[in-house]
């Protein structure tokens, strides 16, 4: 019995973190380029670690690794909630969970889906 409920509260903690938050827009990395081609000063945040992030960055974003202790904190003070803030990490599901944190904090978020890998891939094969 203890392993049945065990597995149901594995599966529904799985299936919530696919949902999607209906609060942030989901853009491309196509849609990130050309925003950054009419605009460079836009607030880029880069989830990350510190070490993935030596890899390489898009542009100057900022860097605040979501899984350290004080992520809510830092992206609160280094971010202006009157402007759009444009996520991504190295694949698209760290930047999912930091949008939702950032929407609840009051900011317009845009998730970068496929994050750096995406990007790497993209810039490569049009530049």
């Amino acid at each position: 019995m203890k392993r049945i409920i065990l597995s149901l509260i594995v599966l529904i903690s799985l299936a919530s973190c696919v949902t999607e938050d209906k609060r942030v827009t989901n853009i491309t990395v196509e849609d990130l380029k050309s925003i950054l081609k009419e605009n460079k000063n836009i607030q880029l945040l880069d989830v990350r670690t510190s070490t993935e992030a030596k890899d390489g960055i898009i542009f100057d974003a900022m860097q605040v690794n979501l899984i350290s202790n004080d992520f809510e904190t830092r992206a609160i003070e280094i971010l202006d909630k009157t402007k759009p803030v444009y996520v991504y990490c190295r694949s698209g599901g760290r930047s999912k969970i930091a949008s939702s944190v950032l929407v609840d904090n009051g900011f317009r978020v845009y998730n970068v889906k496929g994050g750096y890998k995406e990007w790497i891939k993209k810039t490569k094969v049009s530049e």
